[in-house]
């Protein structure tokens, strides 16, 4: 694992860059609001991707500044447009380094990254192979759901009842291939025993076959 620093127009972005050997396909995290990229979830979903040989990018979507306002004000974490800039931003500066440039591009989202991601996978998709979201608000995607060519997983708790009707409708309006996977027993956190580990299961199955080292063309 390396710290890497990514420019973002007037913005400076903190991340952690881990490249198992062989890796084919590079995972980028877009985190939920009020967190960052030490949240403890991703951090074990990134793990699970890397012994499946996945690179991964933890970053944080705000500066410190940024962040600071937020947690008084709100107002960053479900401003979409700008979360879904800041992963436009990294995975062009992932296209641009060495040791990534050639690796295929997916997303996994979480809370209010989850549509950010899909915003971003329709800005952008000749870089976006794949999209995962935890959790996720993928309606907060809105106009840019039909718009989204990545194959998409949607991963939602079992009990976590609005966030399924919002992730069942966001799907009726994605063109692409999208699957929407239900956890049992699972709240919106997957706080339960064993339920994370089930989101980075199919997680890392996901990015495995549409990205990763099966899919060399793809």
């Amino acid at each position: 694992m390396s710290d890497v620093r990514i420019p973002a127009e007037h913005a400076t972005l903190d991340g952690e860059l881990t490249i198992p050997r062989h890796a084919t396909a590079l995972v980028l995290f877009a985190h939920g609001s009020g967190s960052s990229r030490h949240s403890p979830r991703n951090q074990f979903v990134a793990r699970t991707l890397n012994d499946a040989g996945l690179a991964t990018l933890l970053f944080d979507l705000l500066t410190q500044e940024e962040e600071a306002i937020d947690l008084q004000t709100g107002e960053h974490r479900f401003n979409i447009g700008l979360l879904a800039e800041r992963l436009v931003h990294a995975t062009k500066w992932a296209k641009q380094q060495d040791q990534t440039r050639d690796l295929h591009i997916g997303y996994f989202g979480s809370s209010t990254g989850g549509g950010a991601a899909l915003v971003a996978a329709a800005q952008i998709p000749e870089d976006a192979g794949a999209v995962v979201s935890r959790g996720g608000r993928p309606d907060l995607a809105g106009d840019a759901l039909p718009k989204v060519q990545a194959p998409t997983l949607l991963i939602v708790g079992g009990n976590d009842d609005v966030v399924i009707e919002l992730n069942e409708m966001a799907r009726g309006q994605m063109r692409c291939e999208v699957k929407l996977e239900i956890v049992p027993g699972a709240t919106h956190l997957f706080e339960e025993p064993g339920a994370l580990e089930k989101v980075a299961r199919l997680a890392s199955d996901w990015f495995v076959n549409h990205i990763g080292a099966d899919s060399a063309n793809c």
